[in-house]
């Protein structure tokens, strides 16, 4: 699981957006940011990365680089299958599937062995979920107040490449999304971080 010392707050003021997109923001009753300096194309390159970065739950480096190395090795659009290859991270089918509010606590249900693929139960929040795949709360968890309350009152619309039974509390991961379909709470540009990669 990465771990990392940086606060919400710092990340949100350094990028001066709502990375994570919650009604609460971390930005709410700042001042809003001067404009400095004009940022090279590395730097505009390294705040994109790290913007996604942090949006996926502080990744860390080593892993996020690795899922881009996969990307390149396939054949389509890099930025896409980049894309594509983190939203078939079981902890962010989790977040995508509102069965927690944060991708942190997604996370942290996964590891703490609230979570069944497949029927199987599943620990590893990197894990890589396949078209078909489905993604259940363990039946004694099922009622625990993070999950139940999220399920009822959901804070993000499920995404349409996602089947989900909310009686059930499973969801089907039926196809791997369109780059459309990926939503953020911020304007992204993967095209940059390809290129920051690819020096």
């Amino acid at each position: 699981m990465a771990r990392t010392n940086i606060k919400k707050t710092k990340v949100a003021n350094r990028f001066n957006v709502n990375v994570w997109g919650r009604e609460v923001s971390p930005l709410k009753g700042k001042k809003k940011m001067r404009v400095g300096r004009k940022k090279s194309d590395f730097g505009l390159q390294l705040d994109e990365k790290q913007k996604l970065r942090y949006f996926y739950g502080f990744i860390n480096e080593k892993q996020f680089k690795n899922y881009y190395k996969v990307a390149k090795r396939k054949s389509g659009n890099t930025g896409t299958i980049f894309l594509q290859l983190l939203e078939r991270r079981l902890d962010t089918a989790v977040y995508r599937m509102n069965f927690a509010p944060t991708i942190f606590s997604a996370r942290q249900l996964v590891s703490h062995g609230h979570v069944l693929v497949n029927g199987q139960r599943i620990k590893v929040p990197s894990f890589v979920i396949q078209k078909g795949d489905k993604i259940s709360i363990k039946d004694k968890s099922k009622n625990m107040i993070l999950i139940k309350s999220h399920v009822e009152k959901p804070e993000r619309s499920l995404p349409t490449y996602v089947i989900f039974e909310k009686e059930n509390m499973l969801g089907i991961h039926e196809r791997y999304p369109e780059r459309e379909e990926i939503a953020y709470p911020f304007e992204l540009n993967e095209a940059l971080i390809v290129e920051f990669y690819s020096k």
